[in-house]
């Protein structure tokens, strides 16, 4: 790929963006070499005012999404892209969520411009566990667990019931859950049907993958172990 379309898929700005910015010397290698658009260099050498370029494409990126935020490029309040570079709107193609976490829910999300990948992980064939810790208005009256693990249960408008989950009983009104599939509001939906309301949510994990010690609010590249990771269960 010329350098010139590598960068502005990055969200750098256009191609005629980029071509000033060939022109201006603005573009480097790490040695300050000066870069035109005929040349070649890894994707990792090449810097920008003396900043190494945001991450290739292909790349999966794990955010520690704060409440308030949604999963969208277009809604009128607070969206996830506010938490990273403004460039990474921009991006062709953008660096999507995989699945979404809801306005008020919180934890990990992850995001990419790897289409293949996101679907592998979002699809139920690839059964990949993605774990949440509630906060409910009220206690748990201890049929919970038999009930979201029975694999009969049905959700208003649903067609088909939902996949067996796991429910772990961390207090009076807190429940660890499990589940293998990603219904709209699903938790919040689940908890709805035995007459509980879910007063926050966090989404600890995905597969193997945890948000570790990151902050909330923060985000990082994942490498390919921690990709691989997301396939195991936890």
């Amino acid at each position: 790929m010329r350098l010139v379309r590598l960068i502005a898929n990055l969200g750098y700005g256009s191609q005629r963006d980029v071509k000033m910015l060939l022109k201006e010397g603005r573009v480097t290698l790490a040695d300050g070499t000066i870069l035109s658009d005929g040349d070649k260099a890894d994707h990792a050498d090449i810097h920008i005012d003396g900043e190494g370029l945001d991450p290739a494409q292909g790349s999966v990126l794990m955010l520690h999404k704060p409440a308030g935020y949604t999963c969208s490029t277009s809604d009128p309040g607070r969206v996830v892209y506010e938490l990273l570079p403004e460039r990474f709107e921009y991006r062709n193609p953008i660096i999507a969520p995989v699945g979404r976490l809801d306005r008020d829910t919180t934890g990990l999300l992850l995001l990419t411009d790897d289409g293949q990948l996101l679907h592998r992980i979002i699809s139920p064939k690839a059964d990949v566990p993605k774990v949440y810790e509630a906060e409910l208005a009220r206690p748990l009256t201890g049929e919970e667990a038999a009930v979201f693990a029975s694999g009969t249960m049905m959700l208003k408008s649903e067609k088909t019931p939902l996949l067996p989950a796991t429910l772990e009983v961390l207090g009076e009104r807190r429940a660890r859950l499990t589940i293998r599939e990603g219904r709209y509001h699903q938790i919040r939906r689940m908890f709805a049907a035995v007459g509980n309301h879910v007063e926050t949510l966090h989404r600890v994990s995905i597969g193997g993958l945890t948000l570790g010690d990151l902050e909330e609010g923060e985000w990082r590249l994942l490498d390919a172990t921690e990709i691989a990771s997301i396939f195991k269960a936890a």
